[in-house]
């Protein structure tokens, strides 16, 4: 039996009451490239930062060759071999690239002096390592995402790394920089490395990988040998949740179109032929991967990113979106995706946060009238159901889920025919996530039209009408709720890489 590497068992994470993880165990042996998959928030992020010591687990173990490892930290996991390489490289853009691959892992001589030639031969010989035809004195900056990728690897190699973990690797990469990527990791697995390798492009991992783990919620769900499981099985473990009652979804009548998109794109965003209507009580649901253009379309629509061909409608008449201000003036809101950030103002009070967006509407002569901007502030808290001590307590004092209704409450002030929600649940507890959903289904049954963007397919499946799911930058299909299941949802998510790789596959007979 091939030797165990690197063994976590039973790993437990929680973040502010939110179970990121949940007992999960991965096993990876010398030698071995062995895929981690599942859904956006399953907990892959979580796990890979606890194996390199960059987040610590409150239960489970961790043990390298046996030993148990305590407490990792970055420092430990690096010395011990454990190394990361993440979707997007982290090099310093303005060092060359013998500096970068120098970095963290060079000795310098006696009153701290840098042999020079020594660092260069050390690069060339690392970069010819991995298959790299690449300059060592040019700067990292001017490389191309899978040259840096490679200068990653040379450096890890360099750090003798004994542990690699492949973060997306091949998601910004071509077939033929896939495929060589592909030939570095083989090598390194003839030569004892252990690659843990993370992807959604499931149509690859055959090609590539020796065994499978599946995380769902943040539990190991299966270990599998890659041989003998398929891609529609795989799907079925990511997927396999049953939806329940904190999806509070009603049928309400649906009413004419509200919005309407007609071949919209924004080069800036990477949104592309964008065509897609929302009618009044109608629950629009964008799904697809990370990456997939779903917050980069909201942040068009929004004017944040203005569109630069194609037509916006709202009811019918087409309207010039080319700032935040606009979106308003039309009836548009957006609550965006990261709430402490974009979302509120947490060294605000609650009123002022209600009320920020309306300040037009909340003045009076020029000033702003206090009495009516606490009145209509209470108002909509008492009618949110937000959980404050006084609406003139600060919001960063208030729950995630407290904190996303006062943002909704702000844009549901502006009395919007357009309710843009961009993941409305993310980070909060079950019972915060059914009161929003009640609160969507309310506004709803008031006419207002609703494009939500979620990465939980039970969210997306329980409170939508119709899904659209999006993949490059642009939408690749559109089902109805009857028509929608989580395997068809990710397999239209998936069906460009399936495309990209059906090659690949073929010519290799698919095997490794």
């Amino acid at each position: 039996m091939t030797e165990q590497l690197l063994c976590a068992t039973g790993v437990t994470k929680a973040y502010a009451g939110v179970q990121a993880l949940k007992h999960a165990s991965l096993e990876l042996r010398a030698g071995e490239v062995h895929a981690l998959v599942g859904e956006n928030g399953a907990g892959k992020s979580t796990l890979i930062k606890i194996l390199t010591g960059a987040v610590q687990p409150d239960a489970g173990e961790i043990t390298m060759r046996g030993e148990q490892l305590p407490r990792l930290t970055p420092r430990s996991a690096k010395a011990l071999g454990i190394a990361v390489i993440y979707q997007q490289p982290a090099l310093f853009a303005e060092l060359t690239v013998a500096e970068n691959i120098a970095l963290g892992i060079e000795r310098t001589g006696r009153w701290g002096r840098v042999d020079w030639v020594d660092r260069r031969r050390r690069a060339v010989e690392l970069l010819r390592r991995v298959g790299a035809n690449i300059d060592p004195d040019v700067d990292a900056g001017q490389l191309g995402m899978a040259e840096q990728q490679l200068v990653e690897i040379a450096r890890a190699l360099g750090a003798d790394a004994q542990v690699l973990i492949l973060d997306e690797p091949t998601a910004s990469l071509s077939k033929d920089d896939a495929d060589n990527l592909f030939r570095v990791v083989r090598e390194l697995r003839a030569n004892g490395v252990g690659m843990i390798y993370i992807s959604h492009r499931l149509e690859e991992l055959p090609v590539i990988a020796d065994r499978v783990t599946v995380l769902r919620d943040g539990n190991t769900i299966a270990t599998h040998p890659m041989a003998g499981v398929s891609r529609e099985q795989l799907i079925q473990m990511m997927v396999g949740r049953e939806l329940s009652s904190v999806f509070p979804k009603r049928v309400v009548p649906i009413g004419d179109t509200v919005l309407e998109l007609r071949g919209v794109s924004c080069a800036a965003a990477g949104v592309n032929d964008i065509t897609l209507s929302v009618r009044a009580g109608e629950i629009v649901g964008l799904s697809g991967l990370i990456g997939a253009g779903r917050t980069e379309l909201a942040r068009t629509i929004f004017g944040l990113t203005p569109a630069d061909k194609g037509e916006i409608l709202m009811r019918g008449r087409a309207i010039h979106v080319t700032c935040p201000s606009d979106a308003i003036a039309n009836g548009i809101a957006y609550v965006p995706e990261d709430r402490r950030r974009h979302g509120v103002v947490l060294g605000m009070s609650v009123s002022d946060n209600v009320t920020l967006a309306a300040l037009k509407a909340m003045s009076r002569f020029g000033a702003l009238d206090f009495r009516r901007e606490r009145e209509v502030a209470g108002d909509y808290t008492q009618r949110l159901g937000v959980k404050t001590p006084s609406i003139r307590a600060l919001v960063s004092t208030l729950s995630g889920g407290n904190q996303q209704k006062v943002a909704l409450s702000r844009w549901l002030l502006t009395k919007p025919s357009l309710l843009v929600l961009d993941e409305p649940t993310q980070g909060i507890d079950v019972g915060a996530k059914s009161e929003i959903h009640a609160l969507m289904s309310d506004l709803a049954a008031q006419g207002v039209a609703i494009l939500m963007i979620s990465s939980e397919l039970p969210e997306v499946l329980g409170m939508c009408d119709r899904i659209a799911v999006m993949q490059g930058g642009t939408i690749v299909s559109v089902l109805d709720r009857a028509q929608a299941t989580p395997e068809r949802i990710l397999a239209r998510a998936l069906d460009r890489e399936t495309r990209e790789f059906a090659s690949f596959s073929a010519a290799t007979g698919g095997v490794h």
